[in-house]
């Protein structure tokens, strides 16, 4: 078995600074494609009344286009639940929406994404 002596300070440095990293894995709030437009259009009324930022999808906004039910229902869904610090539920608007792992953002409109962190343990055998 080695002895921590015979371990060049470098390794025993970048193995502390790897067993202390955080991992980041961001998280959207986004519309089901199998949603009806009627449901998303009540959802998307709801959502931009309850606290949601609708102003980037509304005309002059810079996620107006496309101009289309799901495009805009999607943004405010996530601003909703962003807004809610991911809630349980904040994502679910009458089952129209699902929590999704690929940014959806496009061109000039972005989706700020809901970072969540964790600590990965790592382990070390010295032998």
């Amino acid at each position: 078995m080695a002895s921590l002596s015979k371990v060049p300070a470098v390794v025993v440095l970048l193995l502390v600074v790897v067993n202390n990293t955080t991992v980041v894995a961001a998280s959207w709030c986004v519309v089901r494609s199998d949603a009806s437009e009627q449901a998303l259009q009540t959802a998307l009324d709801y959502a931009c009344g309850a606290g949601a930022d609708c102003a980037p999808i509304q005309s002059s906004g810079l996620c107006y286009l496309p101009n289309t039910i799901q495009a805009h229902a999607s943004y405010a869904y996530n601003s909703y639940f962003q807004r809610k610090n991911m809630a349980p539920g904040s994502c679910d608007f009458s089952g129209t929406a699902t929590v999704a792992s690929t940014d959806p953002s496009y061109g000039s409109c972005i989706y700020p994404p809901s970072p969540r962190t964790g600590r990965i343990p790592i382990f070390m055998h010295l032998t």
